[in-house]
């Protein structure tokens, strides 16, 4: 369990260092660092799908322009506040 959980976190800060634009991935970094030792697994894997998002959805959500496709969890709610 700690490996997985250990494997999905480096998963995860390796996603959002190496998104595309050197804009997003100098926010997403930022935002992962700030708080990915703090979360539990079920937390981890709602970052996971953040990270994994295109970067128009990200600045849409960051910009609280939200579809319906879109489920506000904490860590959304977080990344909207950072």
């Amino acid at each position: 369990m700690l490996e997985n959980k250990e494997e999905l976190k480096n998963k995860i800060i390796y996603r959002a260092s190496y998104r595309g634009s050197k804009e997003m991935d100098i926010l997403m970094t930022n935002f992962v660092k700030s708080l990915i030792n703090d979360l539990d697994i079920s937390e981890l894997n709602q970052l996971n799908l953040l990270v994994n998002l295109d970067d128009e959805k990200l600045m849409n959500i960051k910009n609280n322009i939200l579809n319906d496709d879109i489920l506000i969890t904490n860590i959304i709610k977080k990344f909207q506040k950072f």
